[in-house]
């Protein structure tokens, strides 16, 4: 390909409402350009790496027995309500109406779709297993889009659905799309985690995980045991405990109960201001927060220093929505206003963290106005608490997995996930094949997806330096930059056209710098676009000797022409 042909529009100042780094290097390498909020046209080396990225998807899923298909972005509403996800999906979902007044979705995920085709033409055991895939654009109204590719409203993404007939045969699958995604990740020179996480709104009744490229600018907490495997997101991370009376009502009741003592604590309702009147560390107090699980007031105690998770609450109550409740809720059950709520004497549903359970003593809310209670042994006062862990794990916390290790958080950026959807779509959407017996059984399903447009922002987080891109030779638009100094010169020009075109009969794609450039410019350019191996056509043409440079080392090379052109049919670079 000669650059002067090439839609590839640099610029050297990327725009200032770009936070992220791959934001900038991709609109300031001509990667992309942005037409509203969320929504991006790939130009044509954008558009190359991505179609790059997609075939590592397509042949490993392939490779893995999945079936490539390729379903509508539109979709009936219908189907959407049948499921249930119509108004749990929330704002995000996109919205529109035909001419006919029929009511539709654009895709953000094809659960409904998928089992409503596989419903249609699967109905023996026979047929089972069988694994569906589709590389496609989906759309969610994002709130707030950000980062450029990775959160936009308009996305590609790669998504698999697996329908086996029993649970040993999800788990196959299972395991087979997890292996599939780290050779996926692996080729496309990811520094990566596979990481324990929630379902949200895709749901289902097994395991999951998330793929998490570790990169600073992400928007997910990852906390990584430093002694063992265990990873998980923040919202699923659990923590160890050494408890020996939560949840032990015989123990709890054996014990001398101690009568709380009131606190005169004016106008003191937060931790912050809490601690500065008792002169005690903010692990010295307990918080009661007064939610509404599904409409339904509920009261969450954690201990002063922690914060509760609600995604844990959430799934805990098996709740559709949990939201904190408004002062007029929190007064009217707790008789105080917010800041003195606690844990005595209210009629409601408590769930108290295990950290709270332990403690020896503690200071509380009293459940009226300018008061607090000091609580000795609060486990013995909160007998009806459903104990478990309702808050987010937190740096230096122990393991829940090993006995010896700690966790630590890194930031990550999501690139794929996978769930154990078992029943949850086969059952609502009447799914069923004819089992060895003649009888009907709802498939047990998995859900694969990765997003393909959000992994090429990945893989430029973690692989750029100061001067711009620095592709990953599997990924990368071309594999050789060719850059004669001066297009002027008619032998600088002859050898760098024999080069590119040697390498492009022999497979190797390249690029040819033809432009009437001065030399700054073109290394500039080479530079930012990050191509692997720039070979340098400069005075020593007519000797036959050219300069390599390894984009990613740096490293310089005199080379002649023959040891050039072998050097770069290798992979070494």
């Amino acid at each position: 390909m000669r650059q002067s042909q090439l839609l590839m529009p640099t610029l050297r100042e990327a725009p200032s409402e770009a936070e992220a780094a791959s934001h900038q290097l991709m609109l300031r390498a001509g990667l992309i350009r942005q037409l509203a909020a969320g929504i991006y046209t790939y130009l044509p080396l954008g558009r190359r790496v991505l179609r790059k990225l997609e075939q590592i998807v397509r042949e490993e899923m392939d490779a893995s027995g999945a079936q490539e298909v390729l379903m509508p972005s539109m979709q009936p509403a219908e189907l959407w309500r049948e499921s249930g996800r119509y108004e749990v999906y929330g704002p995000e979902l996109m919205r529109l109406r035909d001419r006919h007044d029929r009511e539709f979705t654009l895709g953000p995920t094809h659960e409904e779709v998928i089992t409503t085709l596989v419903r249609g033409e699967v109905n023996s055991y026979r047929q089972l297993p069988i694994t569906l895939y589709q590389i496609q654009t989906k759309f969610r109204d994002e709130k707030r889009p950000r980062y450029g590719l990775l959160r936009g409203r308009e996305f590609l993404m790669k998504d698999a659905y697996s329908f086996d007939a029993d649970w040993e045969g999800l788990h196959r699958s299972y395991t087979s799309m997890y292996e599939a995604y780290h050779r996926i990740f692996t080729r496309c020179n990811l520094y990566f985690r596979a990481v324990e996480a929630d379902a949200g709104s895709i749901g289902g009744e097994g395991g999951t995980h998330e793929f998490m490229a570790l990169a600073d600018i992400g928007e997910d907490t990852i906390a990584v045991c430093q002694s063992c495997s265990y990873a998980a997101n923040l919202e699923k991370a659990e923590y160890g405990f050494h408890n020996q009376t939560a949840g032990n009502p015989s123990i709890v009741q054996n014990r001398q109960l101690s009568e709380p003592k009131r606190l005169h604590t004016p106008d003191i309702k937060k931790i912050d201001q809490l601690t500065e009147a008792f002169g005690l560390g903010a692990e010295a107090f307990m918080k009661t927060l007064i939610y509404l699980a599904d409409g339904k007031p509920v009261a969450v105690i954690v201990r002063g220093d922690h914060e509760v998770n609600e995604i844990k609450v959430k799934n805990q109550l098996a709740a559709v929505h949990v939201e904190l409740a408004d002062q007029a809720t929190t007064e009217r059950v707790t008789g105080a206003p917010t800041g003195f709520a606690g844990p005595i004497g209210l009629h409601i549903p408590i769930f108290a963290d295990y950290a709270v359970l332990n403690m020896e003593s503690g200071i509380a809310g009293a459940n009226e106005k300018d008061y607090h209670l000091h609580i000795e042994q609060p486990s013995s006062l909160i007998l009806k608490a459903e104990a478990g862990d309702y808050r987010n794990a937190e740096a230096g916390d122990c393991c829940p997995r090993c006995a010896d290790g700690r966790l630590a958080f890194h930031r990550g950026i999501e690139v794929g996930h996978v769930f154990k959807l078992g029943t949850k779509y086969s059952e609502t959407l009447q799914a069923k094949y004819l089992n060895a017996s003649g009888k009907e059984q709802p498939f047990i399903m998995g859900c694969y997806g990765i997003g393909v447009s959000r992994l090429l922002s990945a893989v430029l987080e973690q692989h750029s330096d100061h001067n711009g891109i620095v592709w990953p030779r599997a990924i990368a638009p071309y594999q050789v930059h060719v850059v004669p100094v001066s297009v002027k010169d008619a032998v600088q020009m002859d050898l760098a056209a024999h080069i590119a075109a040697r390498l492009s009969a022999a497979g190797v794609e390249t690029l040819l710098d033809d432009r009437d450039e001065r030399p700054g410019v073109k290394f500039k350019d080479s530079d930012l676009i990050g191509i692997p191996l720039r070979i340098v056509i400069g005075k020593q043409a007519a000797e036959g000797i050219v300069e390599l440079k390894v984009r990613k080392s740096g490293e310089l090379h005199q080379m002649a022409l023959e040891a050039a052109l072998a050097f770069a049919l290798g992979t070494d670079y």
